[in-house]
């Protein structure tokens, strides 16, 4: 793909994405460090957008969350709250190292791409409630676990949980370079424009089962089966200016 066919002809102001348009990201004035905290004040020009069915489409009531996303040209931010009844935690969580298998507990999820004209390369970026992350480098052509969890893309995750109020916090720093490396024709970094595949994801669930399906997955975009490796049903975003 050519770069003039990444960036986007016209750019519209921060607003909740219509199912048939692209999700549209605002640009942060300026990096951050990164923070679960949903008061900080880089959140603030972030946009909620809600999630609440799971993979079939069936509305999934109490486990439905929002997920905010931010940009600069060096990275992308993801910050998510999701309310719980209950949560399963993995045991002794480990925050320093990556925890493969991440996804058989409680967690949330971005899938994205910037490669439209190979849209089974895409990387995946895991936080849970803990603070405990794992990255993958996927190609759903030739799926080889060991090897996409070798992968590390160098992003940054923080977590907090309020007890108080039963909902937990989390939130990545990616680093434009982990999703736009080796994608032909793709800038270096971010530019307003500039053109992603992407599903965001939640598990849930009150023990831990192996894999995901409906019974434990909240989507932003409907997938039609349950596994989240979709690429075909991923929805669309722009960085705007």
């Amino acid at each position: 793909m050519t770069r003039p066919a990444l960036l986007a002809a016209a750019l519209l102001a921060p607003a909740l994405a219509l199912a048939d348009e692209p999700l549209k990201i605002p640009r942060a004035r300026r990096d951050f460090a990164i923070t679960a905290n949903p008061g900080a004040a880089p959140w603030k020009k972030a946009v909620a957008v809600h999630a609440s069915i799971d993979p079939m489409g069936k509305d999934q009531g109490g486990n439905a969350y929002d997920f905010r996303l931010l940009w600069t040209p060096a990275y992308l931010y993801v910050h998510f709250t999701c309310p719980y009844d209950s949560l399963t935690l993995k045991p002794n969580p480990d925050t320093k190292n990556e925890t493969y298998a991440l996804w058989d507990w409680d967690v949330a999820e971005l899938f994205i791409g910037a490669d439209f004209n190979a849209i089974h390369r895409y990387r995946e970026y895991q936080v849970s409630p803990q603070g405990e992350w794992v990255d993958l480098d996927i190609d759903r052509k030739a799926m080889n676990g060991a090897s996409a969890v070798k992968w590390n893309s160098g992003f940054e995750v923080a977590a907090q949980i309020d007890t108080a109020k039963k909902v937990w916090y989390g939130a990545m720093k990616i680093p434009a370079s982990s999703i736009l490396n080796g994608v032909p024709g793709a800038p270096e970094r971010n530019e307003p424009g500039l053109k992603f595949r992407l599903n965001v994801f939640r598990l849930a669930g009150k023990e831990p089962v192996k894999g995901v399906g409906p019974s434990r997955s909240i989507v932003w975009k409907r997938i039609g089966n349950p596994s989240h490796h979709t690429p075909e049903v991923f929805g669309e975003a722009v960085l705007l200016k």
